[in-house]
């Protein structure tokens, strides 16, 4: 691999990553089974 691909491949690499840290998922945030208990506990009372 010629150096100007191999600097290339490393820039896109790291741009990319940078902008899959910054998209915002739409995945639910995970909630431990206690977790609901305790909310399901909350809510009857």
């Amino acid at each position: 691999m010629n150096k100007k691909k191999k600097i290339n491949s490393i820039l896109r690499k790291r741009a990319k990553r940078v902008s899959d840290r910054l998209k915002i998922s739409n995945k639910p945030r995970y909630v431990s089974k206690a977790e609901r208990e305790r909310l399901a506990e909350q809510a009857e009372a």
